[in-house]
């Protein structure tokens, strides 16, 4: 153990006494922006807390993690299959930012979901459960929530073509994205309790199906077809461009189990404009990493090469919008 993880088991022992003895504490890979720490005590528990603990400047997109555990709470509350919080840690308190969980056990990586033989049997499945929880998601309701942007498919427009101005680094698909999008943008639905990161990832599934929603640090109230048209973008298919949705199932299972459980009216339409404006909001993040590589403020290769995966988007925006199903 190290002496990070060693000072940490003890700060979370004695501010968390009722987990009893925390008998080991490891840091676990994943989360790009947050630590994540596999807790084992009298059951397992996992930590998510800021780097360091330290308190960060607020974001336009992403919500302070007591925000975040306030919100995976109320889905607690309304049926959604998340894990359940434990425990929030006082800013500024011993462990620092960040908040207690309890560990679900499962999968997250895609090639594994993908290809692995235990999960060949619920793969068909899949979609229509994903259908059936984003409806649990987008009924929770919004009283029960804590304070959250409205970030509708307007302002996201706005956000979008103001970041990718700002790069002043042309795209000739992508200007025609924007026009495409802009020109189809819809009036304001009523909103609700939108994930905002809906994919490969950020869901736990083992061979039942999925077991929770992780990740709800871009959570906000928007329209609800935005979760559902992302997690259809080719990037998070991993190479299966056949399944639309995660490259396991198909869109007509996802509309399916949205209705089953009791999803708003959806079509196949909103969902598509949402995939569209989702792989131009990825190709756009991905500008936004090579811009940090390139200015030095995150030279890492992983930076660098999901840079290069704006080509990616632009040759799926193509497909989508001029393609035979577009």
């Amino acid at each position: 153990m190290t002496v990070e993880a060693e000072d940490l088991k003890e700060k979370l022992s004695a501010a968390v006494p009722d987990i009893g003895a925390v008998v080991s504490i490891a840091r676990l890979s994943g989360g790009a922006s947050q630590e994540t720490w596999l807790v084992e005590a009298a059951r397992k528990f996992i930590l998510r807390r800021t780097p360091g603990g330290v308190a960060r400047g607020t974001s336009e997109t992403a919500v302070p993690l007591a925000t975040e555990a306030a919100v995976i709470s109320a889905a607690h509350a309304g049926g959604v299959p998340v894990p359940s919080v434990h425990w929030v840690s006082p800013e500024n308190g011993p462990v620092g930012v960040g908040y207690l969980m309890e560990h679900v056990p499962g999968e997250t990586i895609p090639r594994k979901i993908l290809r692995d033989a235990e999960f060949t049997a619920i793969r068909p499945l899949l979609a229509r459960q994903c259908g059936q929880v984003l409806a649990k998601i987008h009924r929770v309701p919004v009283a029960s929530l804590p304070k959250l942007n409205v970030n509708d498919a307007r302002t996201q427009w706005n956000t979008y073509r103001d970041i990718y101005d700002s790069y002043d680094y042309p795209h000739p698909v992508f200007e025609a994205a924007f026009k495409w999008l802009e020109d189809r943008l819809p009036e304001r639905p009523d909103v609700s309790l939108v994930h905002g990161d809906f994919r490969h990832g950020n869901l736990m599934i083992g061979p039942d199906g999925l077991r929770a929603v992780l990740d709800w640090e871009l959570t906000h109230l928007g329209d609800p077809a935005e979760d559902l048209g992302w997690i259809c973008v080719n990037s998070w298919r991993f190479g299966n461009a056949a399944k639309v949705v995660g490259g396991f199932g198909d869109v007509a299972d996802l509309l399916a189990g949205y209705a089953e459980a009791g999803g708003g009216p959806m079509t196949t339409e909103r969902v598509k404009f949402w995939e569209i404006f989702g792989t131009l909001k990825w190709g756009i993040m991905c500008m936004t990493m090579y811009k940090a590589f390139a200015t030095g403020a995150d030279a890492s290769v992983e930076r660098a090469a999901i840079g290069r995966r704006s080509s990616e988007t632009e040759i799926d925006l193509v497909n989508l919008i001029y393609g035979s199903a577009g």
